[in-house]
């Protein structure tokens, strides 16, 4: 069925759609509470959509759809979906952010706190998310000189005949040798909570003391360092928003388009002070106000963050939608200190919380008119660099994935090869592969070059290939070389029955081949096409690079521990043998043929390999 058709038969309900690519894979996942609607926006011709939506678009090639009861089952399922594929155009929150935060255990015997940007659905309880205003580090610090919580590593108190150091200097009260009890060190503990919650009135009076205590004594050091702690309290202070209550948390969501670009800016409150404020680029400016916070909101509690208490948005909140549902689920998973109750999205009209979502919203304005030319001067280097690059090869589709093939080997000892892909004119690492070079003996890049090339196309053409790399088809092969490179990867390509656009890029003038063509396509120096060109070369030159230098130093640290046989005698072996294997399997009398290798040391490399 021709997929405007197969959108025309789209029902009304609620549910999730999966965009697929022609090579099955999952591209985008959405969800809709209506299906139909949804899903035939994007197939419109005169819907105004930007240029990363025309580029998802015009790479659907099929979709699925799963019709679900409820918003909320939409809301999980979308979720669980992009979590599991992780597409590529779904990529609100792929920067690969995570916030601070500051875990205790209190189901362990004497809980010590620590940082982590990890959460985990392990009964320890968690304080943030921390932003740069807020350094988790200071707050540590600050616990640490006012109550004698455990430094030590690990979760469990290993015991000890005598106490350590800080012990001594009156840093921790030494569960170890039983100089606290349980009870005792939980009531430290529940304090360091109260103060982490935002009540910091007992530790700014006990650090007071101590620095008073360690001046009159002279220790001006300590007095010093317990003096810059208070700083930093006073610099947490100064986030302090006095018209909330010190247990207020709070996250505000705002929302900003120019009709072509939309972020949104997400403002946080934590033990009634404003730790952070960031801001985040949308896919789909096209979406709806509504749309595009309830999408970023389960894909921001979904990945770095957990639901607090309050959520405000600045549209007005349905019960049926299923978002607050969801995000009550989340916070029960999270774990966090004062999860009791549910998370509410409120709409704040007027008032302190409406002053805070205005904040939100002008942030969000700024972040988007500062960073308008920034995401067009990205694009022009990705998606608009591979279009114009299309243009100019004479291509009929523009060259979505692009795979590079470079050679690497020195005197040809070890040959390897690499494949490095880009997808939209950005790596996609987890779909780059490498080559041991099996069937050319020596320094002979252009027959390694095509064994390359024919192993690859030989696994895309495998039914049960479940490699998502191997089994994808290329719209374009760069091959790192020139014309006579070129030619050989040309030949094994057609031998394996494909016709794919291939070309060459020479490193010494930086010129384009294309095959059976003499005259190369030389482009400007500060062309994005040939820019792109440059960075998938230089990528996959550093990757056969990095694979070789791994293997050849794999072989040498072995070889260095048998003894006599020095830095000259290891180079002579690897170049005969090329591997470990070959050289394990070899007789003494083969041994003895390699250049400096006498009987002493053929013995000896016989005997590491058969008597250790």
């Amino acid at each position: 069925m021709d997929i405007k058709e197969k959108v025309q038969e789209l029902p009304n309900n609620s549910g999730v759609y999966i965009m697929k690519n022609v090579n099955g894979e999952i591209i985008y996942v959405g969800k809709a509470k209506n299906l139909k609607n949804r899903v035939s926006q994007y197939f419109q011709s005169g819907k105004n959509h930007t240029v990363k939506v025309k580029a998802m678009v015009s790479n659907i090639e099929d979709f699925e759809y799963i019709i679900v009861a409820n918003e909320y089952e939409a809301f999980a399922l979308e979720n669980n979906l992009i979590k599991r594929y992780q597409p590529y155009y779904n990529i609100l929150l792929k920067d690969g952010k995570s916030y601070p935060y500051i875990r205790i255990n209190l189901h362990e015997d004497f809980p010590k706190p620590s940082i982590t940007r990890k959460l985990k659905k392990d009964g320890a309880k968690y304080f943030g998310p921390y932003f740069a205003g807020v350094k988790p580090q200071e707050l540590l610090k600050a616990i640490n000189f006012a109550y004698p919580l455990r430094l030590c590593k690990g979760e469990k108190v290993k015991k000890q005949k005598r106490p350590c150091l800080n012990y001594d200097i009156g840093l921790c009260s030494a569960p170890c040798v039983d100089k606290i009890t349980k009870i005792e060190y939980h009531k430290y503990v529940q304090k360091a909570i109260d103060f982490l919650n935002g009540d910091d009135k007992e530790i700014r009076k006990i650090l007071t003391g101590q620095m008073e205590k360690y001046a009159e004594c002279e220790q001006f050091e300590s007095a010093l360092s317990i003096r810059d702690t208070i700083k930093s309290l006073d610099r947490v202070g100064a986030h302090t928003l006095a018209f909330l209550p010190n247990y207020a948390n709070l996250d505000c969501f705002a929302w900003a388009s120019n009709g072509s670009i939309a972020s949104i800016s997400v403002l946080v409150v934590r033990g009634g002070r404003s730790v952070g404020m960031d801001s985040f680029h949308l896919l789909d400016a096209s979406m709806s106000e509504k749309e595009a916070v309830s999408e970023f909101i389960t894909q921001y509690y979904s990945t770095i963050a957990i639901p607090p208490n309050e959520i405000a948005v600045p549209f007005k909140v349905n019960d049926e939608d299923g978002l607050e549902q969801w995000l009550t689920e989340r916070r029960k998973e999270g774990n966090v200190v004062g999860n009791i109750g549910n998370a509410n999205l409120i709409y704040p009209q007027k008032g302190d919380k409406r002053k805070l979502l205005d904040m939100a919203r002008k942030n969000a304005e700024m972040y988007l008119e500062k960073f308008v030319e920034q995401d067009k001067r990205k694009e022009d280097f990705t998606i608009g660099a591979v279009t114009q690059l299309g243009e100019i090869l004479g291509m009929t589709k523009r060259p979505t994935r692009m795979e590079c093939y470079d050679i690497s080997n020195i005197g040809g000892v070890l040959s390897v090869a690499s494949m490095v892909v880009f997808i939209e004119g950005v790596p996609r690492y987890n779909h780059y592969r490498k080559f041991r070079i099996k069937t050319v003996i020596g320094a002979n890049d252009f027959a390694s070059m095509q064994e390359v090339i024919t192993r690859r196309l030989n696994e895309a053409k495998k039914v049960d290939n479940k490699d998502p790399s191997f089994s994808a088809i290329p719209d374009l092969i760069v091959i790192d070389g020139g014309k006579g490179q070129l030619s050989n990867a040309q030949t094994a390509m057609k031998k394996c029955g494909f016709n794919i656009c291939m070309v060459g890029l020479a490193k010494r003038e930086e010129e384009i081949y294309l095959p059976n063509n003499s005259i190369p396509i030389v482009l400007s120096h500060t062309n994005n096409s040939l820019k792109l060109m440059q960075r998938i070369r230089d990528e996959s030159h550093r990757f056969a690079i990095t694979f070789h230098r791994s293997l050849r130093n794999k072989v040498t640290s072995i070889l260095e521990e048998i003894e006599g046989i020095g830095a000259v005698k290891r180079k002579n072996l690897i170049k005969h043998y090329k591997s470990i294997d070959a050289i394990k399997d070899a007789k003494i009398d083969d041994l003895k043929t390699v250049t400096s290798i006498n009987q002493k040391d053929a013995e000896a490399i016989f005997k590491y390999f058969h008597e250790s």
